[in-house]
Order: structure tokens, then sequence, then C-alpha cells
């Protein structure tokens, strides 16, 4: 990883406090429901690698598919909540992208789930400053509880 990449990470780290907020913001039954999004206009594939004790730490890649082509990404994140270590595989929906310029930049997350051994699963919710939500449903591996909020930042592979 790039001191250039790692810096922009820290940067957004401050705004894991607000994705806190973002969480008390929103009801469960609030969440659960997308009609107020729209309709997807995407779809995304992640896997993650990450690391908690109170702070977090994840850093992954996944795939984007958007306008009837695929997209290659990175994220690195920090954020606060949560201990363990868990490898995630989410997809999920992506919600207000009008261009593929939109999808790049720090998002604030916000996530739920648990991990024991080869069975696990969660919840995330992912927005950015274009408006762009990602909605997902995660299977995890590994040892981990986790509920907290993290600052991600997303950078397109070339």
């Amino acid at each position: 990883m790039t001191t250039h990449f790692l810096t922009r990470v820290l940067k957004f780290f401050a705004s894991a406090v607000f994705a806190v907020a973002f969480l008390g913001a929103f009801s469960t039954g609030a969440l659960a429901q997308p009609a107020s999004l729209g309709p997807p206009v995407g779809k995304v594939l992640v896997h993650q690698l990450s690391v908690a004790f109170i702070g977090s730490a994840g850093v992954g890649g996944g795939t984007l598919s958007f306008g009837g082509r695929r997209y290659r990404f990175k994220l690195a994140g920090l954020g606060v909540g949560g201990f363990g270590a868990s490898r995630l595989d989410a997809t999920g929906n992506v919600y207000g992208l009008r261009q593929l310029a939109d999808f790049e930049g720090a998002y604030l997350e916000a996530r739920s789930g648990w991990a024991l051994g080869s069975a696990g699963q969660g919840v995330l919710w992912l927005v950015n400053a274009h408006g762009v939500v990602l909605r997902l449903r995660a299977q995890r591996r590994g040892l981990a509880l986790t509920l907290g909020a993290d600052g991600m930042v997303v950078s397109m592979t070339r």
C-alpha cells in the first residue's frame, strides 16, 4: 500500500465517529427498507480482511458491475467497534450512482455481524459524499464480533 493511500485512510478515520451517528439516526426498520433509495443501479462484490480490538482495520478489494461493465477496486479503512479477525465476502446492491467517478472516494460504513470458524454473517451499509449507497450482505470467516463504524477509502484499479 502506498503512503498516499494510507494517509487518505487516516484522514477519514475521524469520519467513523459520524458513521456511529449514522447508525443511530436510522432504526433497523428504516435500514431494512431500500425502497427509499430508489432502484439499484449496480451490483458489488467485496472481499476484505479485518482485524479489530476496540479499534478496527480492514483491507481488501472487489468488483463493481455498473452500466453493463465490470470495474475492479481496492479499499482500506479504520474504525471503531468489535474484536477478532475475519475474512469477509459480501455482495449487494449499489444505489444512487450516476457516473463511475462518483464511486471512488471516502465512505462511511455502518456494520454489524459475527464469525465463528467458517460460519458467520453480517450486514454493511456504506455511503459516500456523492450519495452512493452500498447495501451488502456479508459472509464472515474467522473469530469476530462486530458492531461499529468505519471510514473506508475506495480506489479504482486501473
